[in-house]
């Protein structure tokens, strides 16, 4: 999920720090016990940004809308319905009665990254969402390179990802999607793909009791996975595509989206700068339904 630090804002600032992961990433190799060779947990000192941050649709842009940098100020998607936003530390301090008040009804924010990592705002946006009225949730970045799909869940789990029927508690999302550290799949090949998304749902899922939701692009689902349909069935689909059009694309794997992130420089009040806008594929009590597992 793409978020902006301080002080520069704006798509500059993404598109500059992105490109230089990637170009800094490329002289980074590690064995895995997958056997693909790839980089290893981000390094502050190898790549040029936070250690472990990661950025929510990178590949939104470059992959399925316009071409690398280029403008992500386009019109914004229809923004009636019910909305949504995400974050992480990149939006500094949060005030949450604000965000709700201007009409904000959910929002996942980042908890973990890979083995190790943990977004050092997420113990204070989690329970201040919560208290605001703002059904919450957390996200977890995949790294598939660095450790095994069920050691990146119970870290998630461990970390705050977990899951509860309070009526304000999201399901927990795998951000999967191009790697801002190196190759686009992780070095990994679509089979090996797949396992490892198995085995990060299945261990969410003996958990928590849920079914994890799979963020993700249609580009990069296609590719890494190979229009896997295996996840049809079992996961809501939150798809990232910042369009002005009607509707997102959606990978191949999946029958529709449950929540759609439209644009990376939305504006809402409560929040500094620019933030990920979503939309929920439903009305409110739909995604209360969603939240209470009903």
């Amino acid at each position: 999920m793409f978020s902006l630090p301080r002080p520069l804002t704006g798509p500059r600032r993404r598109m500059a720090t992105a490109l230089g992961v990637l170009g800094a990433a490329l002289a980074l190799t590690a064995t895995t016990a997958g056997g693909a060779t790839a980089a290893p947990e981000p390094d502050r000192d190898r790549v040029h940004v936070e250690p472990g941050e990661a950025y929510m649709g990178v590949g939104t842009r470059i992959h399925e809308g316009a071409p690398a940098g280029a403008s992500s100020s386009v019109a914004l998607a229809p923004t009636d319905g019910v909305q949504g936003v995400d974050v992480s530390h990149w939006q500094g301090a949060i005030n949450w009665t604000s965000v709700r008040n201007s009409g904000i009804q959910f929002a996942w924010m980042k908890a973990t990254e890979g083995t190790t990592y943990k977004d050092p705002s997420f113990n204070t946006n989690y329970p201040a969402a919560y208290r605001a009225g703002v059904i919450r949730g957390a996200y977890h970045f995949a790294l598939p390179n660095a450790s095994s799909g069920a050691t990146q869940a119970n870290h998630f789990v461990n970390s705050g990802g977990g899951w509860s029927r309070d009526n304000l508690t999201l399901p927990g999302v795998l951000d999967i999607e191009h790697n801002p550290y190196g190759a686009m799949c992780y070095g990994l090949s679509t089979t090996q793909m797949r396992s490892w998304i198995n085995d990060f749902y299945n261990t969410y899922k003996s958990r928590t009791s849920r079914d994890v939701v799979i963020y993700t692009t249609a580009s990069w689902w296609n590719t890494c996975t190979g229009n896997w349909t295996g996840m049809y069935s079992k996961s809501p689909l939150w798809v990232a595509h910042w369009t002005s059009a009607a509707s997102p694309t959606i990978p191949s794997g999946f029958p529709t989206w449950t929540v759609w992130q439209y644009t990376s420089t939305g504006s809402v009040s409560g929040v500094s700068g620019n933030v990920d806008r979503n939309q929920f594929n439903g009305s409110r009590d739909r995604l209360l339904a969603l939240a209470n597992n009903t």
